[in-house]
């Protein structure tokens, strides 16, 4: 009781005063101070917001749909798939993750400079530009069966020669106009740009002088003309990108068997991509039957063959 009544008497509040004016004002000071560092990092936080949106708007600017009327952004997952896929098409994997980064840089690049777009989504399209050469074709003679805007080729073309190859490429499309593909809508092209052989002359001129002396056949692969001007040699690398009907990639792989040189490398695009299952309803027919082709495997979107 006395202690108590020490602490609640008027002399004792005089004494303990200063003591908890002290208190007050060391919480009144501290509270301040968190109250300022408070603002300050908030601040801060909103300068970290506004740069990277403005970083953001940039890189949606790089590699974003605007333009191209699809994202050509990477994601780890995607990725790392494409890696494993490609490692084990190839058995190494630093030279399966070194060609598809070459392989993106260059997909990047030639967007940015060329007319059009590649066809196919990125890791489908890194996909193809980083397998093939790795897969060592037996020679150098490259036949691009549907281009759309000719810069796959002069992709491949530049990813060859990477790896000190000399190739030389031929080229059969229709050059309608638009892309065309049985069982869909005939719509000009997302990037607004025109399909035709002044645009795949224009991007095949990217990949410098062998990009430039191109051979291109205007016409339907099917087409007897059309196969007789170019069936003049022994392809070490054939891409069937063509019509995706069952009958139309049937018609190409049997075109294929004649003149795929012994060794070749066989690319077929949207195989097992459910928008397109007559890809892989043909590949699977095909190689029921008597063939000189055998599965490698696939990357993305892409089948590889190998001819006997």
């Amino acid at each position: 009781m006395k202690s108590r009544s020490l602490l609640t008497s008027s002399v004792s509040r005089r004494l303990l005063r200063p003591v908890a004016d002290l208190i007050d004002q060391r919480i009144d000071r501290r509270i301040r101070s968190s109250a300022n560092e408070g603002a300050a990092q908030l601040e801060q936080l909103r300068d970290a917001v506004k740069s990277a949106k403005s970083h953001q708007l940039a890189v949606d600017m790089l590699f974003g749909p605007g333009g191209r009327g699809l994202s050509r952004t990477v994601y780890h997952g995607p990725l790392e798939r494409l890696h494993g896929e490609v490692t084990e098409l190839v058995g190494d994997r630093e030279a399966a993750v070194r060609n598809v980064a070459t392989a993106y840089r260059l997909l990047i690049a030639l967007e940015s400079l060329g007319v059009g777009r590649i066809a196919g989504g990125t890791m489908n399209i890194c996909g193809k530009l980083g397998t093939i050469p790795l897969l060592d074709p037996p020679n150098d003679e490259i036949l691009e069966i549907g281009t759309l805007y000719g810069m796959f080729s002069a992709g491949l073309v530049r990813m060859m020669e990477r790896d000190g190859r000399s190739p030389s490429v031929t080229i059969v499309d229709p050059f309608a106009g638009i892309q065309l593909q049985p069982g869909t809508d005939r719509r000009p092209d997302p990037t607004g740009a025109p399909v035709d052989e002044h645009a795949v002359r224009t991007n095949l001129a990217l990949a410098g002088p062998a990009g430039a002396a191109a051979r291109i056949q205007r016409g339907f692969s099917e087409d007897p003309d059309t196969r007789a001007a170019v069936s003049d040699r022994s392809y070490g690398v054939i891409v069937i990108d063509g019509d995706h009907s069952l009958e139309g990639v049937l018609a190409d792989l049997q075109w294929a068997e004649q003149i795929a040189a012994p060794g070749a490398v066989l690319v077929l695009d949207d195989f097992g991509d459910a928008k397109w299952p007559g890809v892989k309803e043909a590949v699977d027919k095909h190689l029921a039957g008597e063939t000189r082709f055998t599965y490698l495997g696939k990357a993305a979107h892409s089948a590889f063959l190998r001819a006997a």
